[in-house]
């Protein structure tokens, strides 16, 4: 779902300097990166803190082997005719890319020799479907969610690293909403818990959680009580393990002005109730969020349209990390690894 967000910078980033800090804890420290990107970073995913990978618009994939001091742009296929809305890594050879849009614009590949060559592991043969995310839980065993189509949800599984990707039967999946689908905003709309636990989070129009307990095979749903509309819902979930985990929405039709209410929300059982939190304190529309256990358990980072912010007291404040538009996230030790329009991204250490 969204075809197309083309967005620009709407501000000053606070970089290079600790930022004010909240209660006893001491604030992070906010590093700019240089990059080889030019496009909106849609996805990001660190490895550990040396190898992070980032994905976007315009064919944009980027690749960091020292902790994001300098990157390295891999060519991907497609040249610059694809969004890579999603990235998932396992090393600095081993990475997919999963490309949103319209039936065959919806790809996913897979390099084994750090992007030299990538093959071509699954071509969307449905014309009204459109993938969003993906995630592995093994080097082996992944997940990819479409919006709904053929009335019907589209779930992809692999058991085989991505050689081959099986569409689960719709007795195995939740029967979908009309029109469901989720928002390929930030590559997070599908993420792992554990090996076993994997979550989806819907967009429009009930903003809904699937939940899988048997790595992907047969799931379930929730409702939530996150904001829903016409272009709104869950756009972004992180969870520390197969029950804690924290969620955003946003208002796609309304990506810089969105103040929607019930946006951020905290689970301590796997989704089935929800803490909902006040939002960050500009306008825009939420794209992702991560935690960040190793800096503390209420420790988390959300970004979207309007900037990023970080909180130390599980989303009950929220204090401004960049007012400039970011989509992809992701944590790993103490650092949080950020991607955002014009290709820039930022390292947030804590």
């Amino acid at each position: 779902m969204i075809a197309a967000v083309h967005t620009a910078a709407i501000g000053v980033s606070v970089v290079g300097a600790p930022i004010a800090s909240v209660g006893a804890q001491s604030a992070p420290r906010v590093t700019e990166l240089p990059t080889a990107a030019t496009a909106l970073l849609q996805a990001v995913h660190a490895v550990n803190p040396f190898v992070v990978w980032a994905s976007g618009h315009k064919g944009m994939v980027v690749r960091s082997r020292d902790g994001g001091r300098s990157w390295e742009r891999i060519e991907a296929p497609g040249g610059d005719s694809l969004e890579f809305r999603d990235v998932h890594a396992m090393s600095a050879d081993t990475a997919w890319i999963l490309s949103a849009g319209s039936g065959a614009k919806s790809r996913i590949y897979r390099t084994t020799n750090g992007g030299a060559t990538w093959r071509l592991q699954f071509l969307n043969p449905d014309s009204a479907a459109f993938y969003d995310c993906l995630s592995f839980g093994s080097a082996t065993t992944g997940v990819a969610y479409g919006d709904a189509s053929q009335q019907r949800t589209n779930l992809l599984r692999t058991d085989d690293a991505g050689r081959t990707w099986r569409l689960l039967a719709p007795s195995a999946v939740p029967k979908p909403l009309p029109d469901e689908g989720a928002f390929a905003a930030s590559g997070l709309c599908v993420v792992h818990g554990d090996a076993n636990t994997v979550f989806v989070g819907t967009g429009s129009p009930g903003s809904r959680l699937f939940r899988s307990r048997d790595a992907g095979r047969t799931w379930t749903v929730e409702n939530t009580p996150f904001s829903r509309g016409i272009a709104a819902g869950l756009s972004g979930l992180s969870f520390a393990d197969a029950q804690r985990g924290i969620a955003v929405a946003g208002d796609m039709n309304r990506l810089r002005t969105d103040s929607s209410s019930s946006v951020v929300g905290i689970t301590t059982d796997g989704g089935r109730t929800w803490s909902m939190r006040p939002r960050p304190p500009r306008p825009g529309a939420l794209a992702g969020v991560t935690w960040v256990p190793a800096a503390g358990p209420g420790v988390a980072v959300v970004v979207g349209f309007g900037g990023a912010f970080y909180t130390l007291d599980e989303g009950r404040s929220w204090v401004p990390i960049t007012t400039e538009v970011t989509t992809g996230v992701s944590a790993v030790g103490r650092q949080v690894w950020i991607g955002g329009a014009g290709g820039k991204l930022w390292r947030v250490d804590f």
